[in-house]
């Protein structure tokens, strides 16, 4: 019978605990900044390559092979 209370509290300290790696408050915010420079960065790269393709025209599919 104490094995199976051993186990129910064990496996109440393992509820209580968090799983995997828990980020302050502050690595939160950086991580959130960081991922929204990636997003920009991303977002302008496209914008790039859209205009590129928009100012050379039809000129870009009639190309050899």
């Amino acid at each position: 019978m104490s094995a199976r209370v051993a186990k129910k509290k064990t496996a109440s300290k393992a509820k209580k605990q968090p799983k995997g790696i828990v980020l302050t408050p502050q690595q939160k915010k950086r991580q959130r900044e960081r991922s929204i420079a990636i997003a920009l960065s991303l977002g302008v790269l496209v914008i790039l390559f859209f205009a590129v393709t928009m100012v050379k025209g039809p000129a870009v599919l009639t190309r050899p092979i």
